[in-house]
């Protein structure tokens, strides 16, 4: 399944290592450090103009979504629920 993070920007939701809420960044060195390094590479993607709510990490880039960190979180979960019921309903046929 896919989480849709704001524009037009989607990801894989088995993709998505972590979702921090964008506040979350100055509470830690180590998150301020990482992302810093991640936007040396060029691997951080701010995604619209809007203000910047979460970040999302997955395994080869950093998302910076206007989208809250609650409401992916919502998302991914729902993508979850989907991908297990559907395999559910899989095995059930076999």
């Amino acid at each position: 399944m896919f989480i849709h993070l704001g524009g037009d920007t989607v990801i894989r939701s088995k993709d998505v290592v972590a979702i921090l809420d964008h506040q979350s960044r100055g509470m830690s060195q180590d998150n301020e450090e990482f992302l810093t390094e991640h936007g040396r590479r060029k691997k951080v993607t701010e995604i619209s103009a809007d203000t910047i709510k979460s970040v999302v990490i997955t395994e080869g880039q950093v998302y910076l979504s206007p989208i809250s960190s609650l409401t992916l979180k919502r998302r991914a979960n729902a993508a979850v629920d989907i991908e297990e019921e559907e395999a559910g309903q899989s095995e059930t046929a076999e």
